[in-house]
């Protein structure tokens, strides 16, 4: 067959105009020819389409294959490139019949993904394609037929506010969407405006919960369908992430049909560069949908050094990292806004002056770093610091074994890096995977010596310890965490829970109550239910707030700050749902431990001095007055034993002097100590370290002047010690005492 008879319905096909099929007979195209196979929904063949031949036999391809001649100029002009961090990224969302009970969330989740990507990636393009809808729009239904249901709501550009606005508003569909012809407008979308380039920066997203059935072919079978889409996937760097989503599914859910896309969607992952991801209720859905692919890189590639006559060839990358805040910068309104072309940056320049000369600024090259040591300013060149600076050689040098035990979980620090060996290197391959599988095997840990870098100012020292693959496709490798030396290690011992008394020790009763409520707390799987908030699918709820928070502020500064949303409540907040279903635990944990209020005793509003005599109504009162130390020094020291103001308890040491009774001598002793001691405080002061302490005794020695009632000492000794320390920034700190 030729011309339009040539294109019959071919199951085995892309079904797309800009996709090629490896096929017994198939030439590779040169990067001047397209080849096309047609869809099995085929109708006619595209206008701009003419059959192709076989060059080992001459014929023409009676099925599917077709040729585009495409000159070089326009091919070179035709895929645009993209930025090194830039993304392209498809958007395929399910809104058939099924889908509707989910689609608020999707909605919703779908549109904090746009306001990430204008905030983290606004040059990230985005494009959105429904399926299960009534109408058909998509440049592979009109140019080759078929693929109804699939309509584009959005072609492929720079993501702005109108893709989020459109995302809020998703129609609803009345047909049973067909994720598969969905996916090959996708990609048709992508290598159109792509081609060939870009390989990695190109991905879909598909959003579904693969209750519908997908179209079967007359020829081949839904698998051979799947296996040529994911070749092309693999030709052109593609990458697709299924989401399927198996909460609250409808009652008349065909149980066939959700096993059978299931095994059609795990395929994909085993032929091209994709995955699936099963989640269960909006929460997991957010954490799913990924605003951007943060693209591996290492932090090392080098030797592994065993021993000098033993390397391996390893890269190092990093395997999490904190996910931190996006940098907000300042704006500045003071450019009139009739002005376009403002920028509304603002930029800061630090000028440095003289303090002899302040009119006068101080040029780049006659300034120098210093340094705080003691109450001094060190200055110490460039050059200085260079010749004194440690440098060590970049490398990863193992130290030795040591027993996993040894290795405390709670010593980890920073984040977690893993060693894998060199990508090409069968040698390297095999030397890691037989180092780990004998650490496995004895229990031993690694420690290594790490320099990152040529330069490099600090020397990390760390575990590596094994990680063996249970995939044969996946090579074995090994987890670095950098471990504390002796000085960063702060080891607080407290007292055992079993030395207290038996008295407030819980019984059996209570202590299985505890073990109870305890357990139904765990969020592990259990009773056929998956594990809740697993870390891959729990985003950072502080974060999500932020956007939520951010984008309703630049739409109207003044609006109020909203509620939390359900999603998000349900990561910060205990699970209502979980409390309803275990509250026989929870009343046993209740009725177990009663808590009884503890009742505040009233406080006296009469100055101190003004109490009433021992045996009256109001005694009980004075027990609760919050008395000052001064007067009372019981248990502390006797008046007798102090004779001076020291370092160790100089308050209690003051309050002891002033109440000496032996000799008037020791009121104005104490005073005169106590003032030195501020003093003291005051001057050996860094940067006001000793300020809030010099504080605590200037409030302790106005006290003891009142209560002592030497009120004539007051302007003598605390009037003139406040004036004295007048040009100190102290007197900030202490302006309420004056």
């Amino acid at each position: 067959m030729e011309g339009e008879a040539g294109f019959s319905r071919f199951s085995c096909s892309t079904r797309s105009p800009s996709t090629g099929l490896r096929l017994p007979g198939y030439v590779s195209a040169s990067p001047q020819f397209f080849l096309f196979s047609c869809g099995r929904e085929l109708q006619k063949a595209p206008s701009f389409l003419t059959p192709c031949q076989n060059q080992e036999n001459g014929s023409h391809f009676s099925s599917s294959l077709v040729g585009v001649s495409v000159s070089e100029a326009s091919w070179r002009s035709f895929p645009p490139l993209m930025a090194r961090n830039k993304e392209a990224l498809v958007v395929l969302l399910d809104v058939g019949p099924s889908m509707h009970h989910i689609l608020p969330d999707v909605e919703k989740i779908c549109s904090i993904l746009a306001q990430k990507k204008l905030i983290y990636s606004k040059y990230d393009e985005v494009g959105v394609v429904l399926f299960g809808t009534e109408e058909t729009e998509n440049e592979v239904a009109k140019e080759v037929g078929g693929y109804g249901h699939v309509f584009v709501l959005r072609n492929i550009k720079v993501v702005d506010g109108d893709l989020v606005e459109a995302l809020k508003k998703l129609p609803r569909g009345t047909f049973c969407g067909d994720f598969l012809d969905a996916i090959v407008v996708g990609m048709d979308m992508l290598i159109k405006k792509y081609g060939l380039t870009n390989k990695g920066k190109k991905r879909m997203c598909l959003i579904t919960d693969g209750c519908s059935e997908i179209k079967d072919s007359h020829e081949g079978s839904k698998e051979d369908q799947v296996n040529i889409i994911a070749e092309q996937f693999t030709r052109y760097g593609l990458k697709l992430e299924c989401i399927v989503f198996r909460g609250s599914l409808r009652p008349d859910a065909n149980e066939t049909v959700m096993a059978e896309n299931d095994r059609i969607l795990n395929v994909f992952p085993k032929k091209t560069y994709a995955k699936t991801i099963y989640v269960e209720n909006p929460t997991s859905l957010l954490g799913a949908i990924k605003t951007r692919n943060i693209f591996p890189v290492t932090i090392f590639r080098g030797d592994l050094e065993i021993s000098p006559q033993l390397k391996i060839k390893v890269w190092v990358y990093k395997k999490s990292s904190e996910e931190k805040f996006p940098t907000l910068k300042k704006y500045s309104d003071k450019a009139p806004q009739t002005d376009k072309f403002a920028t509304h940056e603002v930029k800061v320049d630090y000028e440095y002056k003289n303090h002899e000369n302040s009119i006068k600024y101080v040029p780049p090259d006659q300034r120098i770093k210093g340094y705080q040591y003691g109450p001094q300013v060190v200055p110490i060149s460039s050059d200085e610091w260079d010749a004194v600076k440690f440098k060590p050689d970049k490398g990863v040098k193992l130290l030795g074994f040591s027993d996993a035990s040894n290795i405390m979980r709670h010593h980890y620090m920073k984040d977690v890096n893993i060693f894998v060996a060199e990508p090409g290197d069968i040698g390297a391959t095999l030397a890691v995977s037989a180092l780990a599988r004998a650490m496995k095997e004895m229990d031993k840990v690694a420690i290594l010596r790490c320099v990152w870098r040529q330069g490099q100012g600090n020397v990390v020292i760390g575990a590596l310890t094994p990680n063996l693959s249970d995939n044969d496709l996946v090579a074995d490798s090994f987890f670095f965490n950098i471990l504390p030396f002796a000085e960063d290690i702060r080891e607080f011992t407290f007292p055992s829970f079993s030395n207290l008394p038996a008295s407030v020790q819980p019984n059996d009763d209570q202590q299985l109550a505890t073990d109870n409520f305890v357990q139904m707390l765990d969020l592990g799987p259990s009773n056929n239910r998956q594990e809740e908030l697993l870390p891959d699918f729990t985003p950072n709820p502080v974060l999500e707030r932020f956007y939520n928070c951010l984008e309703l502020k630049a739409q109207n500064p003044d609006a109020m700050v909203p509620p939390l949303d359900k999603t998000i409540r349900r990561i910060t907040e205990p699970d209502a749902e979980l409390f309803a279903r275990n509250k026989s635990i929870v009343d046993a944990f209740r009725r177990r431990f009663e808590v009884k209020p503890n009742p505040k005793l009233k406080k006296s509003s009469k100055p101190p001095g003004q109490e009433k005599p021992s045996g009256s109504d109001d005694e009980k009162v004075l027990h609760d007055f919050p008395t000052l130390n001064v007067i009372d020094t019981t248990g502390i020291k006797t008046a007798a034993q102090v004779e001076k103001i020291g370092d160790l308890t100089p308050i209690q040491d003051f309050e002891a002097l002033i109440s000496r009774r032996d000799s008037p001598e020791w009121v104005n002793k104490a005073i005169k100590e106590m003032s030195n001691k501020i003093y003291d405080l005051i001057e050996d002061s860094y940067r006001g370290d000793n300020y809030p302490k010099a504080l605590e005794l200037l409030e302790a020695l106005r006290r003891g002047c009142i209560l002592e009632q030497v009120l004539n000492l007051l302007p003598a000794h605390c009037n003139v010690l406040l004036k004295s320390i007048t040009s100190n920034t102290f007197l900030t700190s202490i302006a309420i005492l004056s």
